[in-house]
């Protein structure tokens, strides 16, 4: 269980995706499981649901890159005075 944790927290973009992915897989299963879907149809439908989910994450870290580039900033100016 540890390890499991420790991956999470060195990888949180990808920790975030497993979790986000398997919550939308679980949610749209749930609503889907009585539209008649083939197999293929199915397949089509948890692919598109997980790359939306990686879009998602990818998306909400654009965040964390500008906070990242200012904290480099405020760094680097410090260095230079």
């Amino acid at each position: 269980m540890a390890g499991i944790i420790n991956w999470a927290k060195n990888n949180p973009r990808l920790s975030a995706w497993l979790a986000l992915g398997l919550g939308m897989v679980a949610i749209i299963t749930y609503e889907a499981r009585d539209v008649g879907l083939l197999p293929g149809q199915w397949a089509a439908l948890i692919i598109a649901t997980v790359a939306v989910a990686g879009l998602c994450v990818w998306i909400i870290s654009w965040e964390d890159d500008d906070e990242d580039e200012v904290e480099m900033d405020t760094t680097t100016a410090g260095k230079k005075a």
